[in-house]
């Protein structure tokens, strides 16, 4: 497929060609066939594969490159990656996944140009890759933020720490995504071989500054994932705290009884108080008497 910048993004009929900056996609298979038909002097071996991740390298004349597309669903994956490689003339989509084509399809049916160009097109196609971002990150900010009423109300700690770890590694992973977009937006913005117009750079510092707001976004939630753990591994030490609280007061209040039990249960034949007729209910009164002055005592130390 091939489209013409103009207001909007009209497709070119098979073969023809236009004198305004074109949109193409091709297949690996379609470049391999059709790379001499265009006047643009790339070389270039789409092998996305090769690539970790978005890049961009100028050359003498032109720029060539992978873009990657990950899934949000499970950013640990690679996503779907494909070639490009633009001039002052257009830029070529490599693509054997079907990614790039619906990218551009959707910008041809929702983007309308008051001043249509090549820079202007690419800074729609760049948002297009962050599109799902925002979204994204604020799911995971109520997430957490659900988590953290859990915790709160719970008073015992329990969250779920491996879908904490999941949540940082999900977000470092975005991170380190949207920093590479950004190594591809100051390629384009120092406009290296001069292929853009200096007024139509500002869309690349703008997508610049976007991107990096997502990435203020990204450590911040980061960030509220740790306290999460942080705040969870303190309330289970204090409710941790709480039970040998309670074993201690519980120990406490039996010690004076089994020291009673322990001291009538000596068989020795000359006690007194054994001959004694009251000594069995003066015995569960004193039992008793201790056993509510040991409680009023915690109370007051503030152990109950």
């Amino acid at each position: 497929m091939r489209y013409a910048i103009q207001e909007t993004l009209v497709e070119l009929a098979k073969g023809k060609k236009t004198k305004r900056q074109f949109v193409s996609v091709l297949t690996p298979e379609e470049w391999a066939a059709q790379r001499s038909t265009f006047d643009m002097g790339i070389d270039i071996e789409a092998e996305p594969a090769q690539a970790i991740d978005v890049q961009a390298e100028v050359n003498y004349d032109s720029i060539t490159g992978i873009i990657r597309k990950p899934d949000r669903a499970n950013l640990a994956e690679e996503g779907t990656k494909f070639a490009f490689a633009l001039d002052e003339t257009g830029i070529i989509f490599i693509d054997a996944s079907g990614t790039a084509a619906k990218l551009v399809e959707t910008i041809k049916n929702s983007k309308r140009w008051r001043k249509p160009s090549l820079e202007r097109f690419l800074y729609d196609f760049l948002l297009l890759l962050i599109s799902g971002d925002t979204a994204f990150m604020t799911g995971i900010e109520r997430e957490l933020d659900a988590m953290e009423r859990t915790i709160h109300n719970d008073y015992s700690g329990k969250t779920d720490h491996e879908r904490i770890n999941e949540i940082r590694s999900d977000l470092r992973d975005l991170d380190d995504y949207l920093e590479h977009l950004q190594d591809f937006a100051e390629v384009l913005e120092e406009n290296e071989n001069g292929f853009f117009a200096e007024d139509n750079l500002r869309y690349f510092r703008l997508f610049y500054n976007r991107v990096e707001k997502l990435r203020d976004k990204a450590a911040s939630l980061r960030e509220q994932a740790m306290q999460m753990r942080d705040l969870s591994k303190m309330y289970l030490d204090i409710h941790q705290n709480r039970i040998m609280t309670v074993l201690t007061v519980v120990t406490a209040l039996f010690a004076p009884l089994t020291l009673i039990v322990g001291w009538y249960g000596m068989n020795f034949q000359y006690m007194p108080e054994l001959a004694l007729p009251y000594s069995y209910p003066l015995l569960i009164v004193l039992c008793l008497t201790l056993t509510l002055g040991l409680i009023a005592l915690f109370k007051r130390l503030k152990w109950l």
